[in-house]
């Protein structure tokens, strides 16, 4: 699921990803081209009272980012409620933010 949430003077949006628990034993990470891919950079943390994996994550109004879920070390998943989905050069797809 994503949440987005603009901030009082219009200047970011904060998205917040999650992602169900039984989806991942170890670890997730939201992965995209805002962190040039790295699977270290934005580890999502275990929230076990609401049941999912969380990660928040400020943009700028007006971005758009493509990104995908890494889980457990090597799995890939993209995001269902996404804006859009857009082809790779894996011969997969990327989930899609508007913002």
């Amino acid at each position: 699921m994503i949440l987005k949430k603009i901030s009082p003077k219009g200047r970011s949006i904060r998205v917040t990803f999650e992602v169900p628990l039984e989806y991942a034993a170890h670890a997730v990470s939201v992965v995209g081209d805002f962190n040039n891919w790295d699977t270290e950079e934005h580890p999502m943390t275990r929230n076990i009272r609401k049941g999912v994996w969380t990660k928040s994550v400020s943009f700028k109004p007006g971005t758009s980012v493509e990104f995908r879920y890494f889980i457990d070390g090597h799995k890939w998943h993209n995001e269902p409620h996404a804006d859009a989905q857009a082809p790779n050069p894996h011969y997969s797809e990327n989930s899609v933010l508007t913002l």
